[in-house]
């Protein structure tokens, strides 16, 4: 063997004795060539009396997870069993039943994963890597390398990773991250084969290549060290070398046990930190069946002959949105007069300002601007989350609604109040300044027949004021469609939805109201000043189309008591009016309380009456007429006729409440087909099953919503009210929206005793900002994309929630995670997300966030949102 020059050697000289004996000098010769043989025998196999699991536990000790990838060597099984629990607990609580048994991933679906960056610049990964480069390599369910791709979105709001492999393996599939695949065992006796091939993923942290460096370093100092020994020609021989040996690999051990725990402490809090994140800014969409949706058809016959077909838009625009992609927006504050009380459609100064009369309260209507606003209404200064019902019936913060005019004008008639810091309702108006209850009671006493909240259930009251008469008619089981223009008598619609109790901003003018035909069972106007008996009677005929045959219109105003002369006048005019109507006047009665009086008509419920009139006036309305017809359409001075045969809608009375809300309407036959593709009766009940399954097991007790703080709730795209009438038992009232390119089943709705109305999401919304408490979206964005842009829609949403509301999405989950980057870049809290095949869940919270700047109008608010193609 030839030897090769050991400069440790050249310094030794033999001692003297060693020449005595030829025996002893072959003797030490061959001592130093067997100890040279070990010397460059370990340079090239190192000592190693280990056995290769231990080696392959040190290996996957030493060695940093790969993205997405299981390790063994992260922390003790049980800690992370009790981490797993916790992710499940955390995405949506412990009393989802149909979150502990659905929520599991198909090993090779793909779902993306947003992720907040945490501060100073890091992206956390799952595995609790403080640093994540552009380009990761993964394994995915197959064993197969692919590439994950990080974006990062402008302002380091979101991280978005797509991957092969399911990031969402803990918790849902039953797969322990701690324990290794098979897979991951194999890659890993891989790689043991040779030290020169180990490599550190990218993902490394500084501090872990350094440390790892530090064990290498050891290993080779040790084993000179182990040389340096052989070469001093011990007499021990073997033995002495064999227990240095088992010492210094025990050393070794010790060394890579050390980094071992501190490695298993900082992954442990690594991995809370990413599940607090993962909790409150991230989306983690898990497949669940909560995520299930009934299949709308396109249907055109019976009720739904409004839809439209969709197929086309539809392809084109997923064709549009796959080859874009938003990477930040740019808000700014509404600059308008209006401020903090900004409603687009009704505060469009410059539209108003070219209107040629306002003789019909045309200034007080909706005049849309061309282009939706992108811009963010302001906060009014000093604004607090609002008092949560019953209390706010009673008294709301004055800093919420700082207006006190109505309390200057009508605070004698027991409107509202200012009381310190609070605006108090002591529950009067115009015509029951006594109360509201009393009025409400006494007209039961008059007309037994009208039974609150059995036989009527939703009534419309015109000229509501601040809405005390709906809200005390809560404690009756009735539901009230409360509305007033938004005029001198400032706020007085938003005291009412500040107060909990439903109402919308419009105004009797000159086009129909948003709602379809024959569906009130009551409509009530106290000193609403509405002038009924003009110009043919066109607003009390758009009254008659709503009221249903048999229904009761009770009217308290001055010429019902009082004989001043243009009370007389009116009191005539009005007598005449409802004659050529048909309605027959029931009882009028004083109140002698409230020194008010009281008359109550009635609608008829056949068509006897019109063909026996001496003279057609008001005139019948033409059968080519469509009665359901609401959406920007003109009134008309006539009368439609009443339905008679008993499949048609109107014909009969609804089932008494609550009965009524989960009976099949009577007029849904067989042969219809409802939105979902079933017999229409039927399609009504599997709908009520199915959202009160959703609603039960995941809307009340999967997701962290705090239900104590939601009041004011708004269905925006209800179908049957399926939604709505699932949380009738908790205190809460659903304004059922149905858009006008949607089923027209807003009936339905109405049948089964709730309300709603028709509205165009293109447009904004007739209520005051900071409205409602939780705004629930089944299906909207994706079929809204079709017609309009989702920035102002999404403003919009902003617009009318208030600050700490909630946000639900329900739709594909393209769209879904086009609306999640639009709230985010509204600082929205992003609670938790599920998914199911091409369907996702996502519900978010608003926070008090606004811009500091503001634009030069109310559409100055742009967008930065650069397009660019993928391809």
């Amino acid at each position: 063997m030839a030897l090769g020059r050991n400069p440790r050697m050249e310094g030794r000289r033999p001692s003297s004795s060693s020449y005595c004996s030829t025996v002893t000098l072959v003797l030490f010769v061959g001592l130093c060539m067997v100890g040279i043989w070990m010397m460059t025998s370990s340079a090239v196999v190192p000592v190693d009396i280990t056995t290769s699991e231990a080696k392959s536990d040190v290996k996957s000790q030493v060695q940093t997870d790969m993205p997405f990838e299981d390790s063994s060597g992260d922390v003790p099984e049980g800690q992370t069993k009790a981490e797993s629990a916790t992710d499940n607990n955390d995405s949506w609580g412990e009393g989802s039943s149909e979150a502990s048994t659905d929520q599991k991933l198909s090993d090779d679906q793909t779902v993306d994963f947003q992720e907040e960056a945490p501060s100073k610049g890091n992206v956390g990964t799952r595995q609790g890597s403080d640093d994540a480069s552009p380009a990761q390599t993964y394994n995915d369910a197959d064993g197969n390398q692919g590439q994950g791709s990080i974006e990062d979105v402008e302002e380091g709001v979101v991280t978005k990773t797509d991957a092969t492999q399911d990031p969402f393996e803990n918790g849902n599939n039953g797969h322990n991250p701690t324990e290794p695949s098979v897979d991951d065992k194999q890659q890993s006796e891989n790689e043991k084969k040779s030290d020169s091939e180990d490599k550190f993923d990218a993902g490394n942290t500084e501090g872990k290549v350094e440390e790892n460096q530090e064990i290498k370093t050891e290993k080779k100092s040790v084993e000179n060290r182990k040389n340096e020994q052989t070469e001093s020609g011990s007499d021990a021989g073997g033995e002495s070398d064999g227990m240095q040996d088992v010492n210094i690999d025990a050393q070794i051990e010790e060394k890579v046990d050390e980094k071992q725990a501190e490695e298993t402490v900082s992954s442990s809090v690594d991995k809370i930190d990413n599940q607090f994140r993962e909790q409150n800014s991230s989306t983690v969409f898990h497949d669940d069946a909560q995520v299930e949706t009934l299949n709308e058809t396109n249907s055109q016959n019976g009720a739904w002959s409004t839809q439209a077909t969709e197929s086309k838009n539809e392809k084109k625009a997923q064709e549009t949105i796959s080859s874009r992609k938003i990477t930040g927006f740019s808000w700014k504050l509404c600059n308008v007069s209006a401020g903090s009380d900004y409603i687009p459609c009704l505060d469009n100064e410059n539209a108003i300002k070219k209107l040629r009369s306002t003789k019909h309260y045309e200034h007080r209507e909706r005049h849309c601007p061309e282009e939706g606003p992108t811009c963010l209404v302001p906060l009014p200064e000093g604004y607090r989350q609002p008092i949560k019902w019953p209390v706010s019936r009673d008294k709301i913060w004055y800093f919420n609604v700082p207006h006190t005019k109505l309390a200057v004008v009508k605070g004698h008639q027991n409107w509202v109040k200012v009381t310190g810091e609070y605006l108090t309702f002591p529950g009067g108006g115009t015509q029951f300044k006594h109360g509201a209850l009393h009025y409400i009671d006494f007209i039961q006493e008059i007309l037994p027949g009208i039974a609150w909240g059995k036989r009527s259930r939703v009534i419309l009251d015109v000229g509501c004021g601040v809405a005390s008469f709906g809200g005390y008619l809560f404690e009756r089981e009735v539901l009230t469609m409360s509305f007033a223009p938004k005029d001198e008598h400032e706020a007085q619609v938003q005291f009412a939805l500040e107060r909990g109790i439903p109402a919308i901003s419009a105004v009797m003018g000159t086009k129909r109201l948003p709602f379809p035909s024959l569906i009130f069972d009551v409509v009530h106007c106290a000193r609403c000043r509405v002038p009924w008996h003009i110009e043919g009677g066109k607003l009390l005929l758009e009254l008659n189309r709503l009221l249903r045959p048999g229904g009761h219109f009770v009217w308290s105003a001055t010429p019902v008591y009082q004989k001043l002369p243009e009370d007389v006048e009116i009191w005539n005019a009005m007598s005449e009016l409802t004659k050529s109507m048909c309605w027959d006047l029931v009882t009028t009665k004083k109140d002698t309380l409230n020194g008010v009086g009281v008359a109550i008509y009635r609608k008829p419920s056949s068509n006897q009456c019109y063909d026996s009139r001496e003279k057609n006036d008001p005139p019948l309305c033409q059968e080519s007429d469509d009665r359901d017809a609401a959406w920007n359409i003109s009134l008309q001075a006539c009368m439609h006729r009443v339905p008679v045969s008993p499949a048609e809608r109107g014909s009969q009375w609804p089932e008494r409440w609550p009965q009524r809300l989960e009976a099949a309407p009577y007029w849904l036959n067989s042969s219809q087909m409802g939105v979902y593709g079933k017999p229409a009766a039927e399609d009504f009940r599997a709908d009520y099953e199915h959202w009160k399954h959703v609603v039960s097991s995941s809307y009340l007790n999967g997701m962290d919503i705090d239900w104590s703080n939601v009041r004011n709730v708004m269905d925006m795209r209800s179908i049957y009210g399926g939604f709505g009438a699932a949380l009738r038992d908790i205190s809460v009232w659903v304004m059922n929206v149905v858009p006008i390119d949607s089923p027209d089943t807003l009936p339905i709705i109405y049948e089964r005793g709730l309300f709603g109305m028709y509205h165009d999401w293109c447009e904004s919304f007739s209520t005051y900002p900071r409205s409602y408490d939780l705004l629930h979206a089944d299906h909207l964005f994706s079929n809204l994309k079709k017609r309009c842009k989702l920035l102002p829609v999404m403003a919009e949403v902003d617009r009318i929630l208030r600050p700490e509301g909630y946000l639900i999405i329900r739709d594909n989950k393209e769209t879904v995670a086009e609306v999640e980057e639009m709230a985010r870049s509204l600082h929205y809290e992003a609670k938790v997300g599920k998914s199911k095949g091409k369907e996702g869940l996502l519900w978010m919270k608003k926070t008090t966030w606004r811009p500091t700047e503001s634009g030069a109008n109310a559409a100055a608010a742009t967008t930065t949102a650069r397009a660019s193609s993928t391809s």
